[in-house]
């Protein structure tokens, strides 16, 4: 799988892991680099972009990184350098305004304004999503369980889990799934616009 890392993703997973390092030696660096929501006295609007590569555990750092590297692999070959970054920033920052956006009018509950959100999930969630449109058959191994499924298939399974999840709005449960299906929601917008552009030429 590392075998085939390609020059942008190299360059984010670099990045990532520097920032990883970084705000587990320096912990200020974490509410800094973080997105708080937009209510909070806390945000600023940097951190729609820095907090797509943040990160505070391990678990956390290794399964995005290894989304990015599967998903974003396949991306970058497709589109090439520079459609591919166009894509990854617009979907990740696409993902924190969905967030914050829906969560600045507390639809799902109460939004707790000290409470940031960090991690790449919405940008990867984003990258399985265009995968799923470009490559719906082209298969890919879980980790966990190690069986094969198609793309399409793992779209559609963990979107219905994302969209369930924040219906369901369990206050115990440590994940932005929000943020998740923002990044499929821009993903599916910046595909569609690129698709009716390329067909103009």
């Amino acid at each position: 799988m590392f075998g085939r890392l390609t020059p942008m993703v190299k360059g984010i997973l670099i990045i990532n892991i520097g920032v990883f390092i970084i705000v587990n030696i320096f912990s200020y660096a974490l509410a800094f680099l973080s997105l708080f929501p937009f209510k909070s006295d806390l945000f600023k609007p940097f951190q729609l972009f820095t907090y797509m590569f943040t990160h505070q555990s391990f678990g956390h750092i290794f399964f995005n990184m290894i989304g990015l590297v599967v998903f974003g692999s396949f991306l970058e070959q497709y589109w090439g350098q520079n459609r591919f970054l166009t894509f990854y920033l617009v979907t990740g920052i696409g993902a924190a305004v969905f967030f914050g956006g829906i969560n600045y009018f507390e639809l799902f509950g109460p939004v707790y304004l000290n409470v940031p959100m960090i991690g790449a999930s919405g940008a990867v969630y984003g990258l399985l999503m265009g995968c799923a449109m470009l490559f719906p058959n082209t298969q890919v191994y879980l980790l966990f369980p190690p069986i094969p499924i198609k793309l399409k298939w793992l779209a559609l399974v963990l979107g219905g889990i994302s969209i369930f999840s924040t219906i369901n709005n369990d206050p115990s449960d440590n994940v932005a799934h929000l943020a998740h299906l923002g990044g499929m929601v821009f993903a599916f917008i910046m595909i569609k616009i690129w698709q009716r552009q390329d067909h103009r030429y």
